[in-house]
């Protein structure tokens, strides 16, 4: 499933093929800290693969509601807990130990037990009883929480066939849950609604903690700079794409002959604000990463000439292929007529398998 876009008619000269084809180009903008399987996954396959994160997770404070919350939790008020990152198990993960050496603490000052024994603290933390169902959304957010040494003998970590919200909701846990049941999901800010707004439909009530947010790395700009710059340089054309890639449109035709998906480089995009925050970096092209304009500041701003001031080309969204996590990511690129390949998990040999169908 794709859509492509019109590419304008090409104006740069072009230099003939080299004998063998250059490996593909694939742009991983996963957080620093989730790229490298995916990036090995795929050098190992062959591509040349670089990292150009999108998104970079930022903390949030933990507030009074956030803590309520969590007290409620692990009083049994809920009947599952959803967790949707490896960022956001491990920030709920360290109150949950809180709360239950804030509990150990409690229990020894009303049995008048001595509250200063480390060992027994330690074990109280590592030996966590869950209230309610665990569902991690993936293997590195189940890993997270099976490194915490929960009770298998009374709860274990479940996690979906599929890693994302659809595959959430074929879960017996989340299926069975009827009007008036309450779900705790652990987040990052913003996100998909899909799970949210079919069981609130349900009667069934859904509370949230976003412990932390995505936000822009300030290094994205400089990065794709630099790669634009080394990528034109290897075609050693003017423009980084090769005259057959970018073949002229005729001159009376009113849609010219778009780009084979094939010939772009391809850009993984997981979440919206990835989307948004890559389309602010081609927006801006070669500017200076200390330009005193930021990229919030020009999203809304139309692209610019197919060069930049110092020759080299600047490429438009359209001169990417993309793939693309889920149905609402899907819809987005094509509504702006992008090529792509939708994928509904990350697994690296899933997104291998999108680019070499």
């Amino acid at each position: 499933m794709s859509s492509t876009s019109s590419h304008p008619t090409s104006t740069a000269r072009h230099k003939s093929a080299a004998p063998s084809a250059p490996r593909r180009v694939v742009i991983n903008t996963r957080p620093v800290e989730r790229a490298a399987p995916l990036t090995q996954y795929l050098q190992a396959a062959g591509l040349s693969v670089v990292e150009i994160p999108m998104l970079t997770l930022q903390p949030r404070p933990i507030t009074d509601a956030d803590m309520a919350l969590m007290r409620q939790w692990f009083a049994g008020d809920y009947q599952a807990l959803v967790i949707v990152s490896p960022t956001a198990a491990a920030a709920g993960l360290a109150v949950w130990q809180a709360l239950a050496c804030e509990r150990h603490a409690q229990h020894s000052e009303t049995n008048g037990e001595s509250q200063n024994n480390e060992s027994q603290k330690t074990t109280e933390r590592q030996n966590l009883s869950a209230p309610s169902h665990l569902i991690a959304v993936g293997e590195a957010t189940a890993a997270v929480l099976n490194e915490a040494k929960i009770k298998a003998a009374s709860y274990h970590v479940l996690q979906p066939r599929v890693a994302n919200n659809e595959g959430m909701l074929a879960m017996p846990e989340i299926d069975s849950l009827q009007a008036g049941d309450k779900l705790l999901v652990w987040r990052g800010l913003g996100g998909r609604r899909l799970l949210v707004n079919t069981l609130q439909a349900r009667g069934v009530h859904i509370d949230s903690i976003a412990w932390y947010e995505r936000i822009m790395p300030y290094e994205a700009c400089r990065q794709y700079n630099q790669w634009l710059q080394q990528f034109s340089t290897a075609a050693s054309v003017p423009s980084p794409l090769s005259s057959e890639a970018v073949p002229a449109a005729p001159s009376t035709a009113q849609h010219p002959k778009p780009i084979p998906k094939q010939s772009k480089p391809i850009v993984i995009i997981s979440s919206a604000t990835a989307f948004k925050h890559w389309r602010q970096v081609v927006s801006q092209g070669k500017r200076q990463a200390n330009d005193e304009t930021s990229a919030e500041d020009t999203v809304k701003q139309p692209l610019a000439d197919s060069t930049s001031a110092d020759g080299l080309p600047k490429l438009k969204l359209s001169d990417f292929a993309y793939v693309v996590l889920g149905e609402r990511l899907a819809n987005m690129v094509a509504d702006e007529q992008l090529s792509y390949w939708r994928v509904e998990d990350l697994a690296p040999a899933t997104i291998l398998a999108a680019i070499s169908a």
